[in-house]
């Protein structure tokens, strides 16, 4: 009887294991299921579909030397255009275009230099482009990032290269750009501009959009250069109207960039398992940008914001016509053009 039993309590501690793998099988399909999901959503994202081929075209991508600016110019070096790279770093700028040239077979890949940091740089850079390049049919304005301090102009350095140094390199390529159209503008922006707003009286008294140096103000003052971009494409859209020159903004996706190389440790110790699971790769981040270049039939969109390949509405703030008018104004003023 004993025996038994003891097989029957063997019995059901078997089956209670079972039941309970059971579970825990049943559990680990779920998470994975949902993460197929999250990657999916997330990660992957639309694709851009355009074949077109670009023999003969010339495009200059800011901050073309890593990330989604780089993997914009593989793709456009390998539809046969002439890509220029408009970076600050000569010595990494050098080593991504013989990447670039290897990666497409295309060896009409080249390096300018151009730091966002200084007016006078990109001044220079615009005389030195349109001296030596007959063309330029697209100009996509991806350089970004986050960083304390001051530009070689007093501006704040997230405000001066994330939006003014872009503000003044496209005013300064605008009629080569007439003269080959239909050509485009690409200003790379986020979906962080939601988080962002823009407070003119800071801007006007200090030349910068956050005056404190703690870190959560160094990210919120990213995410207002992000609305500055959209906005700026905004009014670009409506000077351009008739010209053959249309501009987008885009939001290429949460990316496994070189943005946060500048956090503080902590912050990127914490933020390394979400940007694991559930960031693109700049692969997936570059689709929306060859979208806007590429796409046909988006003409009439010019000035709009897209995301996965789709033009998205914007908040109250980034479709303000007014303080699109007034950034300008002021954009204007800051680079000496008015």
């Amino acid at each position: 009887m004993l025996g038994v039993n003891s097989i029957r309590a063997t019995d059901e501690l078997a089956h209670r294991d079972l039941r309970i793998m059971d579970v825990l099988l049943l559990a680990l399909a779920v998470i994975v299921s949902l993460y197929g999901v999250m990657y999916l959503v997330c990660r992957r994202g639309a694709q851009c579909e355009s074949k077109s081929k670009l023999h003969g075209k010339t495009i200059i991508v800011t901050g073309g030397n890593a990330g989604i600016g780089k993997t914009t110019a593989v793709d456009l070096a390998r539809r046969g255009a002439r890509v220029i790279l408009a970076c600050r770093n000569k010595q990494r700028a050098e080593a991504a275009v013989c990447d670039i040239v290897k990666e497409s077979g295309n060896n009409q890949v080249v390096y300018m230099q151009l730091d966002l940091a200084s007016l006078q740089s990109v001044r220079s850079f615009a005389e030195t482009f349109l001296k030596q390049e007959s063309r330029l049919d697209i100009l996509i304005n991806n350089a970004g990032l986050m960083l304390q301090g001051r530009t070689e102009d007093g501006l704040g350095m997230i405000f001066g290269v994330n939006h003014i140094g872009h503000f003044l390199l496209t005013h300064l390529l605008l009629e080569r750009l007439k003269e080959c159209a239909p050509s485009r503008v690409i200003n790379v922006s986020s979906m962080a501009y939601k988080w962002g707003h823009i407070d003119f009286n800071n801007v006007e008294t200090h030349k910068t959009l956050r005056t404190s140096n703690s870190f959560m103000q160094m990210f919120k003052a990213y995410c207002d250069t992000k609305l500055c971009n959209i906005l700026f494409t905004r009014e670009l859209a409506k000077m351009l109207q008739g010209t053959g020159v249309t501009c987008y903004s885009v939001h290429p996706g949460t990316i496994k960039t070189e943005l946060t190389r500048n956090f503080p440790t902590i912050a990127k110790i914490l933020t390394r398992p979400m940007t694991f699971l559930f960031f693109k790769d700049p692969m997936a981040g570059a689709q929306t940008t060859l979208h806007c270049a590429l796409q046909e039939g988006i003409e009439p969109l010019s000035g709009r914001y897209f995301e996965n390949c789709a033009v998205m509405d914007v908040n109250a703030e980034a479709r303000d016509d007014a303080t699109a008018k007034k950034l300008w104004e002021i954009s204007e003023r800051f680079c000496g053009l008015s």
